[in-house]
């Protein structure tokens, strides 16, 4: 059954201005789901006077009463969890245990938020001259925008809504035209938390929507999370416009396993990070630079896990990991796995031309393991975005951290070790923002910021926590003095 997908601006759900755009599928059984409208000029407009016209007195709710809608959402996410997860995993292909994981980090980021009235405290000084007194305010930026990705369709939009709103900017969000449906139940969720008409809004669609709202002279910021070069193109359009902006890019994401490491955990972690959500998620290992003797036992580990692991519908039970997102990004995957073969890899685990019994309609590619991969190949630069690890061998931690050092994305790392010293030395020294430490996934909790770095974030203040106050927010400082011959006259 095919839903239609409306914009949701001044507290209503409204019919797009524009003409259909992307077909919403089902990436397990290639269901249509619905249209994305090809969005544009005329529906951005419309979202931005409805945000602009809420957001004056919604800046004058005082933030202890702003948090009360959250935490009414909060209480609607924990009664709709499972309806919502289920949406995620229709509309995204994820398993429905990965979408749970999902939400759950997406309702942490509304618990977090609730500390506005902390977080978004300033500070003072009495007498930093004879008199005088200094104090430092935070206040919201505006109308304020995020344009999030397929991959994680709940949890990155809430990375940035619950900040913003509770900040006092009023927002707009432009979800991924592949999976609209769930934002969609959360924004009705919102609704129903008596949130005042205008304060979130929603427009659907594709580039013409992104433009729209990149260009808009009352946005006044921009998020986004997606591919590196997207990244860099909004990067650069809204901060020529004037926006504050933060970009969070692409990823290449190294493990490296030392000869110390335990072999089955590590096994077992970091084949759920490189084959978990398919591999289409930005902390997902895509390789692994085996150290020493880890070579071996290593290589024939993951090579028997990631063979056994049950691909499928992510709604049926038992069933490990689900597909990709769209036949186009099977077709991509496919084509790299082909390309890794082809400049010296070994396919250990090939998951090319798999349909399981049922979904001949599906946009399947399994779990695969291209050992020997050449550490300056162009496959060891290029983001896979699919279930493909990369086995990389060196001689040494000091090798493996050159590896990773000379990728052109700086996202996250992790090292398998037993060694405290190893394990001190690549913290301190590897290039990228989150670092695991026996941990397959270094994914920040909602209180501490999402740290990507080189070309995985372009910006200063990343997501999530305080990083999102400070984003969502101006400082302004106010210097008073009161002569005490002046109070007389009063």
């Amino acid at each position: 059954m095919s839903t239609e997908i409306l914009n949701y601006i001044g507290g209503e759900w409204r019919r797009p201005l524009s003409g259909e755009g992307l077909e919403v599928i089902n990436p397990a059984t290639g269901d249509v789901l619905g249209h994305s409208p090809s969005g544009g000029q005329g529906d951005v407009e419309a979202a931005v006077q409805a945000a602009a016209a809420a957001y004056q007195d919604w800046r004058a709710v005082p933030p202890a009463e702003r948090i009360q809608y959250l935490f009414r959402l909060k209480h609607l996410l924990e009664e709709h969890f499972e309806e919502i997860a289920r949406i995620i995993t229709t509309e995204n292909g994820k398993t429905l245990a990965e979408a749970r994981g999902e939400l759950r980090r997406g309702v942490e980021n509304v618990e977090v938020a609730c500390g506005i009235p902390t977080l978004m405290q300033g500070y003072n000084l009495e007498d930093v001259a004879r008199g005088i007194d200094e104090l430092m305010f935070r206040q919201p930026l505006g109308v304020v925008a995020a344009i999030t990705p397929f991959n994680f369709p709940a949890m990155i939009p809430l990375w940035f809504l619950p900040y913003a709103i509770a900040c006092g900017n009023t927002f707009i969000l432009k979800p991924s035209d592949r999976v609209p449906l769930s934002m969609a139940r959360i924004v009705d969720l919102i609704g129903q938390t008596g949130l005042p008409a205008g304060v979130v809004n929603v427009v659907n669609g594709g580039k013409g929507a992104v433009d729209a709202l990149l260009d808009n002279p009352a946005v006044q910021a921009v998020s986004f999370v997606g591919s590196t070069p997207v990244a860099r193109y909004i990067y650069a359009r809204a901060s020529a416009n004037g926006k504050r902006v933060q970009c969070q890019g692409g990823a290449k994401n190294h493990v490296v396993v030392l000869p110390d490491a335990d072999p089955e955990t590590t096994t077992q972690i970091i084949a759920d990070s490189a084959y978990g959500c398919a591999g289409q998620r930005c902390l997902a290992v895509s390789v692994a630079v085996t150290v020493g003797d880890a070579r071996q036992w290593f290589r024939d580990s993951i090579t028997k896990t990631a063979a056994s692991l049950r691909v499928g519908d992510g709604l049926a039970d038992g069933v490990q990991m689900g597909p990709v997102i769209s036949h186009a990004s099977q077709r991509r995957i496919e084509s790299l796995i082909k390309a890794g073969t082809e400049q010296g890899a070994m396919a250990a685990v090939d998951g090319r031309g798999i349909a399981p019994s049922g979904l001949t309609h599906g946009s399947f590619v399994g779990p695969t393991v291209l050992d020997g991969v050449p550490a300056t190949s162009e496959l060891a630069e290029t983001e896979i975005f699919g279930p493909v690890l990369s086995l990389i061998h060196a001689a040494d931690i000091d090798e493996a951290i050159a590896i990773i050092s000379r990728n052109s994305y700086g996202n996250a790392s992790s090292i398998f070790t037993s060694s405290g010293a190893a394990a001190r030395k690549f913290r301190n020294q590897i290039p990228t923002g989150n670092v695991g430490v026996n941990i397959g996934v270094a994914a920040p909790m909602a209180y501490f910021p999402f740290s990507g770095w080189k070309g995985s974030f372009l910006g200063v203040l990343h997501a999530q926590g305080r990083d999102a106050v400070e984003f969502y927010t101006d400082k302004k400082v106010v210097i008073e003095r009161w002569p005490k011959e002046w109070s007389r006259k009063f």
